[in-house]
C-alpha cells in the first residue's frame, strides 16, 4: 500500500482528484487524523476539510493515477 501526502485547496482540485481516483480499479482512501473517507467521494473529501494536509492510501498501483495527483503532493 502506497501512502502519499496531498493538499487540495479548491473545489476544482477535489473534482480533479476524484476523477483520477475513479479510474483506479482498487480502493483509494483519504485520511486526516482518525477520519478515513473514500477517495472516490467528493462529499467525503469535503467532509475532511480543505485546510488540512491529507494522507492518500492507494490499495494498488496505477502510475497514471500517481502522475495525475503528483501536483497535489506535499512534503510531510
Amino acid at each position: 500500500m502506497e501512502e502519499i501526502k496531498i493538499r487540495l485547496t479548491t473545489a476544482e482540485e477535489v473534482r480533479e482528484f476524484v476523477r483520477a481516483a475513479r479510474k483506479c480499479e482498487f480502493d483509494v482512501d483519504i485520511s486526516y487524523g482518525r477520519a478515513v473517507v473514500d477517495g472516490k467521494s467528493i462529499m467525503g473529501i469535503f467532509a475532511l476539510g480543505l485546510e488540512h494536509l491529507l494522507t492518500v492510501n492507494c490499495h494498488g498501483e496505477n502510475p497514471e493515477f500517481r502522475q495525475s495527483i503528483g501536483k497535489f503532493a506535499q512534503e510531510a
